[in-house]
């Protein structure tokens, strides 16, 4: 693949990833992702058990879940009236940015190699 073309799919991959980079870039929201992921995947945790371990209020926490939910990092499930949130390591948006990374590194160590050779 060409120089252009390669350059072209990763502003593509970064026109995709500015949502997830958005999501993920507020230390609050990764606040959050960290009390998340410290919790485990499989049961996930309300909005009250958050404020409790991140010490922020209810409706920051909410704001901030919502934020993170639309760009697809965080998911939820309902049991009955409750929300649980949780980070699936299947279904996230989070691999666009393990992808577009690994393509910016192809992209640079390509370059050096060809510089120095």
């Amino acid at each position: 693949m060409k120089d252009t073309e390669q350059l072209n799919v990763l502003a593509a991959e970064f026109r995709e990833c500015q949502h997830v980079l958005t999501a993920i870039g507020d230390p609050t929201r990764q606040s959050i992702l960290l009390t998340l992921i410290a919790a485990g995947c499989k049961d996930g945790m309300r909005v009250g058990e958050i404020t409790q371990k991140t010490h922020l209020s209810r409706p920051t926490v909410s704001h901030h879940l919502r934020i993170l939910k639309e760009a697809k990092v965080v998911n939820v499930h309902r049991v009955g009236t409750k929300n649980f949130y949780y980070i699936d390591p299947q279904h996230n948006s989070l691999f666009l940015l393990k992808n577009m990374m690994n393509h910016i590194e192809e992209y640079i160590q390509n370059h050096w190699e060809e510089e120095k050779g």
